[in-house]
């Protein structure tokens, strides 16, 4: 302080020597502003930690930095481990699988006579669109109905899973006789009837170490009879394309109300083979129960293709093989995918509204067979989820007594994403 009067008395004195006056004076106020630091800080706030400062001696040199020691922590309790269990690792990977697979799939089928035989007769026509979803989250509210069937029926057990719905928003099946110039049939011909229902199905992929299953809960209503709507459906196409229209839907099935609930499994056993190719088999069981169907059947189904894990064969309308649309893009190796396949199904049939005729009232009707069989072969073509084609020929053996030859008709499946 002594040195910083006398340097102020030599400037007021000094009159002569202002410019050395002004200088002296800058000097000063950075000795004033290093002791400012010191006090402070650099950051300008009380005890800030980290700052270096630096004071003038009287001399106006420079002494070591002091560095401003920080309080210690105050001491903290040790982490506990918790060990992950089997199930709780089990429910992360769910739960990640399902984060991994969010997107949403439009499913359009369409099943017709035309397409294989060009015949117009019995199961002559059939169309459905229905909606995948992504993978359903782990405890979201769309898994309380899985949760449900599982502590009430023996189905949907636990492990490494996977869930989607497959909502039918729409579908339609047309039966007629074989003669469809007549007005009304004879005793012997296949009624009339058509179906128009909606629904949706409960989907769950469990991953085991030697193979992949898929079950499926569906349920399935709608109204049977004129309120099915098969007459405008068949008779407007068939004006479309030129052919005459069918002239008996005045004596068809009357006006009941349909419900259908089936139950099926799937198991995939997958072999790979050199070049990323790779075949499988698909055997599989199911019943259905309603006033619509009862049924149950057996079969299979075997391909031969790349990307086979995306799925389980193609689909198709019910009753018949497969009739899922479950697809998981996660599953794929590459971007494109296809597969010919080739399966049968057999069915111990019980009740078939369409040749037994309705429920509770009289109607036209003729004996159903009690066994019936499916042969199907048909190729798949798709691009990661984002589009897919199947491309299907059924035959189907003889329905019921009297029915003269088997029936034939093609399916096409066009899938994309939404």
């Amino acid at each position: 302080m002594h040195k910083q009067i006398n340097l102020v008395s030599i400037m007021i004195n000094c009159h002569r020597y202002r410019i050395l006056g002004l200088v002296v004076v800058l000097l000063m106020a950075d000795a004033t502003g290093a002791r400012a630091d010191t006090l402070f800080g650099q950051s300008g706030y009380p005890g800030q930690p980290g700052d270096a400062a630096t004071t003038l001696a009287p001399s106006g040199l420079s002494q070591a930095p002091q560095p401003v020691v920080a309080p210690p922590p105050a001491p903290t309790a040790a982490p506990v481990a918790v060990p992950l269990t089997p199930a709780t690792n089990t429910q992360s990977a769910n739960a990640a699988a399902a984060a991994a697979d969010t997107t949403g799939r439009v499913n359009i089928t369409e099943e017709n006579d035309y397409f294989f035989s060009h015949n117009d007769r019995h199961y002559t026509q059939g169309a459905r669109a229905s909606y995948l979803s992504g993978a359903i989250a782990p405890g979201d509210f769309w898994d309380a109905p899985y949760n449900f069937l599982a502590n009430t029926l023996p189905i949907y057990e636990g492990g490494d899973y996977k869930r989607k719905y497959d909502w039918t928003v729409i579908g339609q099946s047309i039966f007629t006789p074989q003669n469809t110039e007549t007005v009304k049939p004879g005793p012997k011909a296949w009624p009339y009837g058509a179906w128009l229902y909606t629904g949706a199905g409960l989907l769950q992929e469990d991953k085991l170490e030697t193979h992949h299953t898929l079950e499926n809960f569906e349920v399935l209503g709608g109204i049977v009879g004129p309120g099915a709507f098969g007459n405008i459906t068949q008779n407007d196409f068939h004006e479309l394309i030129g052919v005459q229209p069918a002239n008996g839907w005045r004596n068809q099935l009357h006006n009941e109300p349909g419900l259908v609930v089936s139950y099926e499994r799937k198991w995939r056993f997958q072999q790979p083979l050199p070049g990323n190719f790779a075949i499988d088999a698909i055997p599989e069981s199911g019943v259905t129960l309603g006033n619509v169907f009862t049924y149950g059947d057996v079969g299979g189904m075997v391909r031969f293709g790349q990307n086979l894990g995306a799925d389980y064969g193609p689909s198709h309308i019910r009753p018949s093989l497969s009739g899922t649309s479950w697809f998981d893009k996660t599953q794929m190796v590459q971007p494109l995918g296809w597969y010919l396949y080739a399966g049968t199904q057999g069915r111990a049939i019980a009740r078939n509204i369409f040749l037994d005729g309705n429920t509770f009232e009289s109607s036209p009707s003729v004996d159903h067979r009690p066994l019936v069989a499916d042969f199907l072969v048909g190729a798949s073509l798709f691009w990661t989820d984002d589009l897919r084609l199947d491309v299907s020929a059924i035959q189907r053996t003889q329905e019921y007594y009297g029915q003269k030859g088997y029936d034939r008709f093609g399916s096409i499946d066009l899938a994309f994403v939404f």
